[in-house]
């Protein structure tokens, strides 16, 4: 399984990002391929956040937009919704001590434990 940060999805949807293309194809690919898709609910309300701010996006998406992404993306066989077990906070806590994770990387390490688990 491939766990999703929101970075990927917002570079995939910003055409004024120099990763558009980039990460426009390789979700395209993924979204299309054998292996599962985790994305974690933080990610999908990160995407609907970001994509829908003036101040991230150079052109906005409309939040009516921005959840239809998410919900067609929700339809999709190989895509799972990723949520925290019971072993996520002593996975997260470990990749934090281990890799003395700080600020924004702290949403790094709980995909990672996502993953982990």
């Amino acid at each position: 399984m491939i766990v999703l940060d929101a970075n990927v999805l917002l570079y995939a949807y910003d055409s004024s990002s120099p990763a558009h293309e980039r990460c426009r194809n390789w979700l395209t690919e993924a979204f299309n391929g054998g292996e599962q898709i985790g994305l974690p609910w933080q990610t999908l309300l990160a995407f609907v956040r970001i994509a829908t701010n003036s101040r991230a996006f150079r052109v906005p998406l409309s939040g009516e937009r921005a959840c239809g992404i998410v919900s067609q993306w929700l339809t999709l066989p190989q895509v799972v919704v990723v949520a925290p077990g019971e072993s996520f906070w002593s996975i997260f806590v470990e990749q934090v001590k281990r890799a003395q994770v700080l600020g924004p990387l702290v949403t790094d390490a709980a995909l990672a434990a996502l993953a982990i688990e």
